[in-house]
């Protein structure tokens, strides 16, 4: 079966890749590719997007030199003045102009010392710091913890990307290098469960002190959890009382 312009489809109606053999009853999958909105399959999507194929992150480094020439600036500085660089970065991606290193949490603050000391670098600001929860990620550490840095001499910004298992969700603070990264890093703490050793107070920013668990993991419930704050019980939406 085809689609539009050709394109090959199951007997869902689904798109796979060209040249994938179509299995009987909408089995197919194409390798790199996740299908409908939300991975669903032979089933009655009722997104409006049931014939979206979305690919799966495929974990390489973008091909060099860069196709930004301030991402080849970066990496070809650190090369020079970050002998390590090989071990402590794993990929470096290039993606709608924005450079991303994904580091080792080991050498993490060794990086960050040169990203910001180094005259040909100066990435003086770390603007901001977020954590994400991959469940399904390829590399079996699901919890990242991004920061955004940007150098005001050089006009440059960088991505700097450190990923953790949830068995050991542990990094070094970047409190001492940058101290923006302070309530950043507490609040990655409070939501994602990111736990930033050395940083001075790693308490909750977002949630009570006695909240139990982390509520933007991806496995944390939606709704109709009981709350219990300070001695106050506020019920599940469905045993609360009705006004209509």
């Amino acid at each position: 079966m085809s689609g539009e312009n050709g394109t090959p489809q199951d007997a869902a109606g689904e798109l796979v890749a060209a040249g994938e053999p179509v299995a009987a009853g909408g089995q197919a999958r194409g390798p790199g590719l996740r299908q409908d909105a939300f991975g669903a399959g032979g089933t009655g999507d009722t997104s409006g997007f049931g014939g979206l194929v979305a690919p799966v992150p495929v974990l390489t480094s973008s091909e060099r030199p860069f196709v930004d020439a301030d991402a080849n600036t970066v990496y070809d500085t650190l090369e020079r003045v970050f002998p390590q660089l090989g071990e402590a970065v794993e990929r470096a991606v290039v993606d709608r102009g924005e450079l991303t290193l994904y580091v080792r949490r080991e050498a993490l603050l060794a990086l960050a010392q040169t990203l910001r000391d180094d005259p040909g670098l100066r990435f003086e600001l770390l603007s901001s710091l977020s954590g994400v929860d991959y469940p399904a990620d390829l590399t079996g550490r699901r919890l990242h913890s991004v920061v955004h840095l940007t150098s005001m001499t050089h006009r440059r910004r960088l991505r700097v990307e450190v990923s953790v298992g949830d068995d050991d969700p542990t990094l070094p603070s970047l409190t001492s290098v940058w101290p923006t990264a302070d309530w950043h890093e507490r609040e990655a703490y409070d939501l994602f469960g990111i736990v930033y050793t050395g940083h001075p107070g790693l308490t909750r920013i977002m949630m009570p002190d006695d909240w139990i668990g982390h509520p933007q993991r991806k496995d944390y419930p939606l709704g109709g959890i009981p709350v219990d704050y300070k001695g106050a019980t506020i019920p599940p939406p469905d045993e609360r009382r009705s006004y209509s």
